[in-house]
């Protein structure tokens, strides 16, 4: 019988890098056979509030004030009513209000990080791609900043609670590869990349991108992916249970859990591998 073997993804992002590293059974169902993942509250909200702070940074510096980011988080949800994922979660008119406020609270979290007047944004929700180690990079940069040096910085708002001090650098991955990407696309590294997380403990989070940082980040991609390569060609993607268990969509197909990956397949109704 003929072996197995997954077609390549055909880019690599920063979030199926981590999905990678997290768990290989998980990349594989969402980034090698495309599974669909559920909506979820946390989510959908992340990206409500993403929407707001896009609107906030068109305005003129002078106008971003929070009575501003409060109408633009209004605008945005209402536009996210109409938005099938979210229709998805099924919210009443309760959670509706709830998932809103959550969100409102997260938007105006900014204004304690930092000043939007004195942010002279010249790019948002920038998308770039770039090759790299036979791949192609994808990312979409949340705020590109220009400071009054003439230095770039990148800006990815974050939703979710801060990481503890032992996973700090695994979450800077991230920025690092928006920065390895305007260093390709742009021709310029960042002078800094940041994350701002908007949760309950709101803080800021910087490092500074060097050329050590720049060719490990290569290296590691370089890795990655013909890890990934690997992983297709003899159909070996290994799940690594842990916390994230508990928050993966598809923790019901994954052998840790007692589930069949075959499963996926048919229950999801996908197209199952080629056969090499």
């Amino acid at each position: 019988m003929d072996a197995m073997a997954f077609d390549l993804p055909t880019t690599l992002s920063p979030s199926k890098v981590a999905t990678f590293t997290d768990c290989a059974l998980s990349f594989r169902f969402s980034a090698v056979e495309r599974l669909p993942e559920p909506p979820s509250i946390p989510a959908e909200r992340g990206t409500l509030v993403h929407r707001a702070l896009e609107l906030l940074f068109v305005l003129p510096p002078g106008e971003r004030t929070p009575d501003a980011a409060a109408a633009c988080l209004d605008q945005a949800a209402l536009q996210a009513w109409d938005d099938p994922d979210v229709q998805a979660l099924g919210l009443d008119d309760a959670g509706r209000a709830e998932f809103q406020a959550e969100a409102a609270e997260m938007t105006q979290r900014l204004f304690l990080l930092e000043d939007p007047s004195q942010v002279n944004a010249v790019g948002l929700e920038l998308r770039m791609e770039t090759e790299l180690a036979g791949t192609r990079l994808r990312g979409i940069i949340d705020r590109l900043e220009l400071t009054a040096d003439g230095e770039l910085v990148v800006t990815d708002y974050k939703t979710g609670r801060p990481p503890s001090e032992r996973y700090e650098q695994s979450k800077l991955g991230g920025v690092h590869f928006y920065s390895l990407l305007c260093e390709r696309v742009l021709g310029r590294r960042p002078a800094r990349v940041q994350l701002l997380f908007l949760g309950k403990n709101p803080q800021v989070i910087v490092a500074t991108p060097s050329d050590q940082s720049t060719r490990g980040l290569e290296r590691r991609v370089g890795a990655i992916w013909s890890a990934v390569e690997r992983a297709c060609e003899h159909e070996d993607f290994r799940p690594k249970p842990g916390p994230l268990c508990n928050w993966c969509a598809f923790a019901k197909y994954c052998p840790t859990q007692g589930g069949d990956p075959a499963q996926a397949v048919v229950e999801l109704g996908v197209k199952p591998p080629r056969v090499a």
